[in-house]
């Protein structure tokens, strides 16, 4: 939990209070009806500490007087004492005793509660503060897992509840919406952080395959802006997309069809105007569409976005994970089938049209079927083709899991036999690379026996289920289950034993792991920081970037820090800034960063072994971002010279 105490007037002092009463509460434990709901809001809460731990300390804090900054930790201050009395007032309702009304209205203030901290962590200006990258990115995870559990409380808010809301000062915007509502099971809150009006634009046919035609894509965009900025329009049977699909999503039930849910506009294409299924960011933009939609537009040799029509400088398409399990979220909420790429024996080509495939299904399900042959030369034979099929393209990846291969794939991972355990968790590595599987693959509880396969099997099948793994964690909730399998110690061993290809393929999992706050505990403990030590002192390893990147996720982690120290590590890295390349030292002086902006002993440490000269030189020849850290260490030296010549 957060330590150390903070003068009553500091700005966070309500906050880091606050923060510590729902420490204790959780630590007491919960009971009842909403036990799962408290214990979830209380682990997200928690989560916090690590954010105040680095604002209780920031100078930027201490010496502004800004009204905007009173203003963010006001809103901390409201969410969380929301959140304080929530889990009381949860934990102690009987639904026995208390009426269903009792019962709604608390599951409506969970939804406003978790809204509302996500609202304040959005609005929060991280850029002014002195925090590390690794706490941005925990603060985005808890920021992932408040939008999904506020659509799981109840959906977009009504329109009419939010604009009222909306202009009243945060600290009765609670109140308000409680004292509004009146239909709490209907209610659902929608486009968060950015709230408009409720609407689901009215649209003409869309031509499928369009998307060549610059002009005509803009003027989809921008029409839709035009409706979507608009007053509330009313829905269900005017919606009227044409075409193959008439609608962007079907009801399970078609005689309820006209009482379809809307639509949620962020879950909708700009391009398409149909329910996403892989949405893709734009990293030049931040924009969000259909990936096949937004990859033909490039493909066209488009240099602009669609929405914004900004010049695309970078052509990278990041997924959007947490975009993508809201809808998958909202559509088994409202008995919506999701899109898929493959109905009626057709499958979505990028384009958007269609072809078919169904001789192709048919070969696949045989092949499935003979990976659980008796004869291990069928088996054999198998999952070799499927292992090589599965490397072709993204369709084939696409067939080979609707056959239901990955289920029987996942079986034959523990395999006796060498060579189907190889081609075994070669082919899920192959399958886990499109998206959609990844999901399939984890339902199968598949990390055990991957974990199993990096212990024990041939180098190049632990290769591969190094590499599983990191493709696998790219998911922010597949990191804690991971990091929680036992997988964090086995990648410590092949990262130490492993050759130059597995190494890097552990090297990668292991990073992407400790992302997550949670893993960075388990990782020290399981030695990984003299093994990070042991690759940056060999004389012979071609791998220095690699365990540097790594430091630097664990550099502003207590326990890490306490290692690092025992280990010697810090000498290591300033002769690093005198004698490694760029990259190298621009690592190296983010780790000594971490390591010592708080900590004056370990200043003092820096200052004997003569890290102020090759500091000095990095402000003037490092990268930018080099620049920025040594300038920052620097001050941060001088500071603690001045105290001490104080003292």
């Amino acid at each position: 939990m957060v330590g150390g105490a903070v003068a009553g007037d500091h700005p966070i002092a309500t906050p880091l209070r606050l923060l510590h009463e729902v420490s204790q509460i959780s630590t007491a434990g919960f009971c009842g009806k909403f036990k799962k709901d408290c214990t979830d809001l209380a682990r997200r809460v928690t989560l916090l500490a690590h954010l105040f731990d680095e604002l209780k300390d920031s100078n930027t804090l201490l010496g502004s007087s800004s009204s905007s900054f009173n203003s963010c930790f006001s809103d901390f201050s409201v969410a969380l004492q929301a959140a304080k009395q929530l889990l009381l007032a949860a934990n102690e309702l009987d639904p026995e005793i208390h009426s269903d009304v009792a019962v709604k209205k608390i599951n409506f203030r969970f939804q406003c509660v978790t809204w509302k901290l996500e609202k304040a962590l959005g609005n929060f200006p991280y850029d002014h503060f002195d925090i590390s990258e690794e706490v941005q990115e925990q603060v985005e995870l808890v920021r992932a897992q408040l939008r999904r559990a506020t659509e799981k409380y109840g959906g977009p808010v009504k329109s009419n509840l939010i604009s009222r809301a909306s202009s009243q000062p945060l600290d009765k915007e609670i109140d308000l919406l409680h004292s509004g509502n009146s239909g709490i099971g209907t209610l659902h809150i929608e486009n968060i952080g950015n709230i408009d009006h409720e609407v689901r634009p009215k649209v003409g046919r869309v031509p499928r395959g369009s998307v060549r035609n610059r002009s005509y894509c803009s003027q989809i965009v921008q029409e839709s802006e035009r409706i979507g900025n608009s007053s509330k329009l009313s829905v269900g049977g005017d919606l009227e997309i044409s075409g193959e699909d008439e609608s962007p999503f079907k009801c399970h039930d078609e005689s309820k069809k006209s009482n379809c849910p809307v639509t949620p506009t962020e879950f909708i294409c700009p391009i398409s105007l149909e329910l996403m299924r892989d949405p893709v960011i734009v990293a030049a933009t931040g924009q969000t569409y259909e990936r096949s939609y937004i990859q033909q537009w490039i493909d066209g040799g488009h240099t602009t976005c669609p929405k914004t029509q900004q010049q695309l400088h970078n052509l990278t398409l990041t997924p959007n994970y947490a975009l993508r399990n809201l809808i998958s979220d909202w559509c088994a909420k409202n008995n919506i089938q999701q899109p898929t790429l493959i109905a009626n024996g057709k499958i979505k080509k990028s384009d958007g049209s269609f072809r078919y495939v169904i001789g192709e299904i048919g070969a696949m399900e045989v092949l499935v079927r003979k990976l659980s042959s008796r004869s291990v030369e069928d088996c054999r034979a198998a999952v070799a083709e499927i292992r090589s099929l599965s490397k072709r393209s993204t369709d084939n990846r696409i067939l080979i899991a609707e056959a239901g291969a990955i289920p029987v794939l996942v079986k034959l991972l523990t395999s006796e036999d060498r060579q189907i355990q190889e081609n075994a968790v070669t082919a899920v590595l192959n399958l886990s690379i499109f998206d959609d599987n990844k999901r399939i693959i984890m339902l199968a509880d598949a990390i055990p026996s991957i974990v199993q396969v990096l212990r024990v099997g041939s180098m190049e099948a632990k290769e591969n289920a190094a590499a599983t793994i990191f493709s696998l964690s790219l998911g922010d909730e597949n990191k804690i289950l991971i990091g929680a399998s036992g997988a964090i110690p086995a990648l410590i061993d092949l990262l130490l034993t492993g050759n130059t290809r597995g190494k890097k393929d552990a090297a990668s999992a292991l990073f992407n792991l400790c992302i997550y706050q949670g893993n960075k505990g388990r990782a020290v403990r399981a030695g990984i920081i003299p093994a990070l030590l042991e690759m940056l002192t060999d004389s012979s390893s071609c791998m220095v970037d690699e365990p540097l990147t790594i430091l630097s996720v664990l550099a502003n982690h207590q326990e890490a820090k306490e290692a690092i120290a025992k280990t010697s590590t810090i000498p290591v890295l300033i002769d690093l800034l005198r004698t490694g390349l760029s990259r190298s030292k621009e690592n190296a002086v983010a780790i000594l960063l971490s390591l010592c902006k708080r900590d004056s002993e370990n200043l003092s440490c820096l200052c004997r072994l003569g890290a102020v000269i090759p500091l000095t030189e990095l402000t003037k020849s490092g990268t930018e971002r080099a620049k920025r850290k040594a300038t920052s260490l620097l001050e941060h030296i001088r500071k603690s010279q001045q105290h001490s010549t104080r003292n």
